[in-house]
């Protein structure tokens, strides 16, 4: 049902939701990264919104994805683990959006099952329909095309996901290349040339990313549809470099989240530092678009704060990592002044995905390992056993580098965030299977195990098929 009575303009507003693959957070110029090359998104952020603290719901592909359409927790739809399709029960938001008189398409990277193909009039998901058209290397050719050739006369809503910049490389002969030498090497990265190789290979498919975005941009405009377009940029989980993908910490969880729309956010080149989730976008765009948003979604809109931009809608987010090629079972809150973790397989490293733990950048610090040269933020991927319990003082460790669990200054604010996640945990009904789908992969090499990869029990109690 439409009401046009909450909307800021008098029509309803198209929706264009641009996903990154394997993006983390800081790296967009306008979150301060001096090294990548982003003018297109950095242009529209001094237009718009810059969400300094949206945060994804796991920091894996398709259960990060299957939770942004859902708007649901992983554990919560069904989707917890990678290469888990979203199940026909749960209602994915584009439908809705199509139900309501909306044009849906999507194009680039899918990787959430068959299911929510019936929120789209057109999709290119090469996964699981051969006649689909490719999308390019970098999941971004078919979404001029797209644009042009929808209906003129209904608002639309588009699902862009690129494939950038996900492993392999394949933006090294793009227009836009980055010097290895002037990048930044994080703390728990070894600085080697080879991972500065990496990081530049990295930011060379974010520049394509971006380069299409102001193409699509600059379309919008063309076509008179810009001012009245609700454009999004996110991506679905961190970096795929150590101690990023898959993790809880910010450098896996948190995203970039930059929101123009001329329309109706009046406050441009403003960084709101409300704490946003993924499952917010679903109720988010809902509501703008006028219709009646599910009951068991478990997002919040944040339209207060496209509102106005200093308001508040969450005191907490809530994560998990569950498996990604490895046995896994973390969950995470964190407010803006503190991190806490919780995880019930701390007899395992925490190496990241195969991707990852292939990479040029992880052989670096698998060589400082072996030379018993690795700082303690180096060393992170190779402990074990982990810590139980984790807590970090956010306003003293943005990196989250020194754990002070165990710290009897900080007793109150662990009483606290353990307190939380218990009570997240009871209302999602987040249980701890008795049997997780254990690792497809060795932890040390990423090579596959010589095992046949079985499903074990999701977070939910549902047993998975094989």
């Amino acid at each position: 049902m439409f009401f046009p009575h909450i909307l800021f303009s008098q029509e309803r507003p198209n929706v264009i939701l641009f996903i990154a693959d394997d993006v983390s957070w800081d790296d967009f110029g306008c979150y301060g990264n001096k090294f990548v090359k982003t003018p297109n998104i950095d242009q529209l952020a001094s237009e718009g919104l810059t969400f300094m603290n949206a945060f994804l719901t796991a920091s894996s592909c398709s259960p990060s994805r299957c939770s942004i359409i859902s708007g649901k927790y992983p554990h919560s739809n069904g989707a917890a683990e990678l290469h888990t399709p979203l199940p026909e029960e749960h209602i994915p938001f584009p439908l809705l959006l199509k139900e309501q008189g909306y044009y849906t398409a999507q194009a680039g990277k899918w990787h959430m099952g068959t299911s929510p193909h019936k929120a789209f009039y057109k999709f290119t998901d090469i996964d699981t329909d051969p006649s689909a058209k490719s999308n390019g290397d970098g999941g971004e050719d078919n979404w001029l095309p797209y644009l042009r050739d929808r209906p003129k006369d209904k608002p639309f809503f588009f699902w862009f996901a690129s494939h950038d910049a996900h492993r392999l490389w394949g933006a090294d002969d793009f227009m836009v290349q980055h010097d290895p030498d002037s990048i930044e090497v994080p703390p728990y990265f070894a600085d080697t040339p080879e991972t500065r190789r990496d990081m530049a290979s990295y930011y060379n498919e974010i520049a394509r990313f971006d380069y299409f975005i102001g193409k699509v941009r600059d379309e919008l405009k063309m076509q008179g549809e810009l001012e009245n377009t609700l454009i999004i940029i996110m991506a679905d989980n961190g970096r795929p470099f150590p101690r990023c993908k898959t993790r809880v910490y910010d450098s896996g969880m948190k995203t970039p989240f930059v929101v123009h729309w001329p329309a109706g956010i009046k406050e441009d080149n403003t960084k709101p530092e409300g704490l946003i989730s993924a499952i917010d976008v679903a109720p988010t765009i809902l509501e703008l678009a006028g219709v009646t948003v599910p009951s068991d979604y478990q997002g919040k809109s944040f339209v207060p704060i496209l509102k106005d931009p200093s308001v508040e809608t969450r005191e907490a987010i809530y994560a998990e990592h569950n498996w990604h090629d490895y046995e896994a079972y973390e969950r995470m809150v964190r407010t803006k002044e503190y991190l806490y973790v919780l995880n019930r397989r701390p007899n395992f490293t925490n190496c990241g995905p195969i991707d990852s733990n292939q990479s040029p950048t992880h052989e670096a610090l698998r060589e400082l390992r072996d030379k018993g040269e690795l700082n303690a933020a180096q060393a992170d991927v190779f402990i074990s056993p982990r810590p139980l319990e984790e807590l970090f003082d956010l306003t003293q460790d943005p990196d989250q580098l020194v754990n002070v669990v165990s710290s009897d200054r900080y007793k109150d604010q662990l009483y606290e965030m353990r307190n939380s996640l218990l009570s997240w945990s009871k209302e999602t009904k987040d249980e701890e299977p008795l049997n997780l789908t254990p690792d497809w992969y060795d932890r040390e090499t990423g090579k596959a195990l010589d095992i046949k990869g079985l499903r074990g029990d999701m977070p939910d109690g549902k047993i998975q098929r094989k």
